[in-house]
């Protein structure tokens, strides 16, 4: 254990959390029966990568677990927007095992397990399920910052060792970390040196959004809202709040919904995101999505029971009940720490809580309404004031145009400083200075992802596009944008659609159906002329021989009508 004297001194807070320093990492502690628990957390998660570089963290989270092993150790490590989290519970030397491995591990993560632990991630992301929210983050915020969460980890196929090395010695450092410990001292052997640094402030947010509030089509049978406000202590009531009158307008009285909740939860220092979501079978989700949204009109309009308030006040004065309460508030004191925020005693959150009155959570409601993003599985909600969130490009670029092979309705246009996806009532632009991510296929194909969340994919095979012009894309794309993907498999390279066969003209079916249209054409005539004669002719009925003939004419004509019609109808379908 190597505690750094030249810090300010080790205290102890009325709550009974004591704070020290740690090899230069600022740590909280506090005592708890039972085994001792601990976690290590960074400054440092998705929304500080690039898209071309996302699934660095949790490539470095990965790398740093491995030689640990299998055992009984209950360990384990989490990458999230802001943070990354090694958390371990077990004796104080299970405890010190675990966070020197981490710590040294960090120092010279195993290089060698690089390709094997992107794929492990790869193969983790397929069986990942996506929560409320997931897709609010993409038109949200775009491909950069907190959007990067509603992507895949695209860069891992680019990132090198150099990559991971880098990025875990001026991420994973000292000053961007806060150690918790559920123990009155640190246990003896801790050594947790890491690479010096500096605390990396969270990410300023990016916007796709123009305006707000806005809405976006989503899947069937889900509504989901997200708004970021300010982070406080009204803000988390509201959430609460809105989660019972949610609950008991959509399901115990509408009917509505099996699920109807809400959520408050950090973004990053300041801001943080309220959650609210609810279901309905598609015959009920009109009248789910009117219920949802005049909840939320009766909250903005104040009318807000105090019964919901003292009840979800009540509980959140309950969590302060707990036994053992400072070991309880070790990763919550800790977070607040490695994010800059600030922290309250238990004196000051009571307070905070008891002066929560129905006049803020009317304010919070107005704030989370002018901020609210909303998925909706119908119809638009532009009929409650909501304006549609972009789902094209405002513009297009001056360039070439190139035509959709056997499509001319469709067209990509390059020019030198973008490229754009033309169809009936839609289009699409990445400018190259706005490439958050462009995917290069060794068969040309290129997959442009602009900031604004926009993407156009290049096929040459669909839009015969040369390599010329590929390279003037190539090189007019940020490099640090760039990722050589590995080559595809032939199978899913589109292709062009078949042009259509002309039918084969064979000159023998030809004559034949001269030979049998014309009889069958001229006499046809005649019998239906035979006919009118005979029917004029005799006004007491045809006689017997008379219309033997007629018949006899009528079955000839069909004699020829009949195969010519056959082979006419083989002309059409092509089949001769």
């Amino acid at each position: 254990m190597d505690i750094d004297t030249t810090a300010p001194t080790t205290t102890t807070d009325a709550d009974g959390i004591t704070t020290t320093v740690v090899n230069g990492i600022r740590t909280v502690l506090a005592p708890r029966s039972g085994p001792l628990t601990a976690g290590l957390l960074f400054r440092v998660g998705r929304a500080d990568e690039t898209l071309a570089t996302s699934g660095i963290t949790h490539l470095v989270e990965h790398l740093a677990l491995h030689r640990h092993g299998l055992g009984d150790l209950h360990y384990n490590g989490a990458t999230a927007a802001t943070y990354t989290h090694f958390h371990v519970q077990g004796t104080p030397a299970d405890v010190v095992e675990y966070l020197n491995g981490v710590c040294a591990a960090l120092r010279d993560l195993p290089m060698d397990r690089l390709d094997t632990e992107k794929e492990i991630l790869r193969t983790e992301a397929a069986g990942r399920g996506s929560g409320p929210g997931h897709a609010s983050a993409l038109w949200r915020y775009g491909s950069r910052s907190y959007g990067l969460t509603g992507y895949a980890e695209l860069g891992l196929q680019a990132i090198t060792a150099d990559d991971v090395r880098t990025w875990a010695q001026t991420r994973f450092t000292a000053e961007n970390a806060v150690l918790w410990i559920t123990g009155d001292t640190v246990p003896e052997g801790l050594d947790l040196t890491l690479p010096t640094g500096a605390w990396h402030p969270t990410p300023e947010a990016t916007s796709a959004l123009p305006t707000t509030p806005a809405w976006f089509p989503g899947e069937d049978g889900a509504l989901v809202l997200t708004s970021v406000v300010p982070r406080s202590t009204a803000a988390n009531v509201f959430a609460d709040v809105l989660g019972k009158e949610l609950f008991r307008a959509l399901r115990q009285k509408g009917g509505y919904s099996y699920t109807a909740a809400a959520e408050y939860t950090p973004r990053d220092t300041d801001s943080a995101t309220v959650v609210a979501y609810a279901d309905a079978l598609p015959q009920k989700q009109d009248a789910m999505v009117g219920a949802f949204v005049d909840v939320l009109a009766k909250l903005r309009a104040g009318r807000i029971e105090q019964a919901d308030l003292d009840s979800v006040r009540a509980s959140a004065l309950a969590q302060f009940d707990l036994p053992e309460l400072a070991a309880a508030m070790l990763p919550a004191r800790a977070m607040n720490q490695l994010l800059r925020h600030r922290d309250l005693t238990v004196a000051e959150a009571k307070a905070e809580l008891e002066a929560v009155t129905v006049s803020d959570l009317q304010q919070v409601a107005r704030a989370v309404w002018a901020d609210a993003l909303v998925q909706v599985p119908v119809r638009g909600l532009d009929w409650a004031g909501l304006a549609a969130a972009p789902a094209r490009s405002p513009e297009i670029v001056d360039g070439r145009r190139y035509s959709t092979v056997g499509n001319g309705h469709v067209a990509l246009l390059v020019a030198n400083d973008g490229v754009s996806l033309t169809a009936p009532g839609n289009q699409v632009t990445v400018l190259y200075a706005a490439c958050a991510l462009m995917q290069a296929y060794p068969d040309g194909a290129r997959h442009l992802v602009g900031h604004d969340g926009f993407s156009v994919t290049i096929e040459p095979t669909l839009y015969r596009i040369g390599a010329a012009e590929l390279a003037t894309i190539d090189a007019a794309v940020p490099a640090s944008a760039v990722v050589k993907m590995p080559p595809r498999d032939p199978a899913r390279i589109p292709q062009p659609p078949e042009p259509a066969k002309e039918p084969v003209r064979r000159a023998w079916f030809t004559a034949l159906l001269w030979v049998l249209g014309i009889p069958a054409l001229l006499l046809t005539a005649a019998t239906v002329l035979l006919c009118l004669l005979l029917t004029r002719a005799y006004d007491d009925g045809i006689p017997q021989e008379d219309a033997a003939v007629a018949l006899g004419c009528i079955v000839v004509s069909a004699v020829f009508m009949i195969p010519w019609s056959i082979c006419m109808r083989r002309r059409k379908q092509g089949l001769s």
